[in-house]
């Protein structure tokens, strides 16, 4: 296996990047009942981890008087969606200056954003000017509603991620390669605390097999992963840090333009929707956000009924919200071709291949170039998304790839059985 096949991204902490990631084939969680089980948190109920009850009154107002309320998810849980669009709500009831960061969309994709809110574009626009199919992996209805929420009120909507490839690239060559202009004004992150470190390795080694023997330190992968993580950490605290101080030229494309036409003078209330990872314990965006000057920070998170009490540890955040308990649902299936993958000039430059996936069964290798599938030429992401959903049990799709100079096709065979 080359060096850049096992570099590791927290994307296999969430859900990783894999085609097709499309609405049909999303099965979200269920609610389930408690059955008796001790509650942490009861649902509906806030707790200050390590610490007594708080009454949601208190948790607002508590957080109104910060410059930046972070609040987390699990990018699949519909419940943790309708906690933080209750949040947004009561946020907004009493600070209606406002802006949302999304960790689900990349900076390129702020215009889409900006037409969003302004009421320029449909729901099915809005999602293919946004890029989602292929930039996130979970089904648009979990967030559909906080993005109405925003529209419905005028609420500037920021987009705090970067590429995936970009962070490929960093974890491979280091920091210094900020300075190059497609990373658009993102600087070194803070270095990472001990126990940030810590929990990061936790992370690498449960998902890396090959490593379980290394002294992990010392790992050359091990700190491009954390590289990776860093970047992604510092991206998002300083788009939040740039709407929070409106600087002249912040690092999002459309940004400044939208809140002269749509906010009040007075320094905005900034929220960010993440994965509750980059906010536990303060260890990743927190942490940025502090190197960047902005200390004043509530961490908020939902607090499923059936997780372990143990987990509850003074400093994960700031409080917990009760909510109820989930699990995976059997929902539709659609095929699943195995690749992370990114729109070049001449096709579909294959990003990341999943381990025993199909792709990886065909022979497709990392920087191959998908130019034509099922026979017809790859133009756009949804070309090769809409192919791969087409594709029957027990049938062979056919590819056309360049890989370096030469140009060969591939077959992909794929099972009788949905996995």
């Amino acid at each position: 296996m080359t060096v850049s096949g096992r570099v590791i991204y927290l994307n296999i902490l969430v859900l990783f990047l894999l085609i097709p990631s499309t609405e049909s084939n999303m099965a979200f969680a269920e609610i389930v009942p408690n059955n008796g089980q001790e509650e942490c948190v009861p649902i509906g109920s806030w707790k200050v981890p390590g610490g007594e009850k708080i009454s949601g009154t208190d948790v607002i107002s508590n957080a109104l008087n910060q410059s930046v309320v972070l609040l987390g998810e699990a990018h699949a849980n519909l419940e943790h969606h309708r906690w933080q669009l209750q949040m947004l709500s009561s946020l907004h009831a009493r600070h209606p200056n406002m802006v949302i960061g999304f960790e689900m969309f990349p900076r390129r994709v702020q215009e889409a954003l900006d037409k969003w809110v302004t009421g320029s574009l449909s729901v099915s626009e809005f999602l293919d000017a946004s890029d989602w199919k292929h930039g996130w992996s979970i089904d648009a209805k979990a967030y559909l509603p906080l993005f109405h929420f925003a529209r419905m009120n005028k609420i500037p909507m920021v987009a705090l991620n970067i590429d995936s490839s970009l962070r490929k690239e960093v974890s491979l060559k280091g920091f210094d390669i900020l300075s190059e202009d497609k990373f658009k004004g993102v600087t070194r992150p803070a270095e990472p605390s001990k126990a940030y470190l810590e929990y990061l390795m936790f992370v690498y080694k449960k998902h890396d097999r090959n490593h379980k023997t290394k002294i992990i330190t010392e790992d050359l992968d091990f700190q491009r992963f954390v590289r990776g993580q860093q970047l992604w950490d510092r991206a998002m605290a300083q788009a939040l840090h740039s709407a929070l101080t409106r600087l002249e030229s912040p690092p999002v494309v459309g940004m400044q333009t939208l809140f002269s036409a749509l906010t009040r003078p007075e320094r905005p209330l900034v929220v960010g929707i993440m994965g509750a990872g980059h906010i536990r314990n303060g260890y990743g965006v927190p942490h940025q956000l502090m190197d960047l000057g902005i200390k004043d920070v509530a961490m908020l998170l939902p607090w499923e009924s059936n997780k372990a009490c143990g987990q509850l540890v003074a400093g994960i955040a700031d409080a917990v919200f009760g909510v109820a308990s989930y699990v995976k649902s059997d929902g539709p299936q659609r095929q699943r071709l195995g690749i992370q993958f990114e729109m070049a000039q001449k096709g579909a430059r294959i990003l990341k291949i999943e381990k025993g996936s199909v792709a990886e069964t065909a022979g497709l290798k990392d920087e191959d170039i998908i130019i034509e599938i099922a026979g017809l030429e790859v133009k756009k992401i949804n070309d090769v998304i809409e192919a791969v959903k087409r594709q029957a049990p027990g049938t062979w799709l056919p590819l056309r790839v360049t890989r370096g100079s030469e140009t060969i096709e591939i077959i992909a065979r794929f099972s009788a059985v949905i996995k």
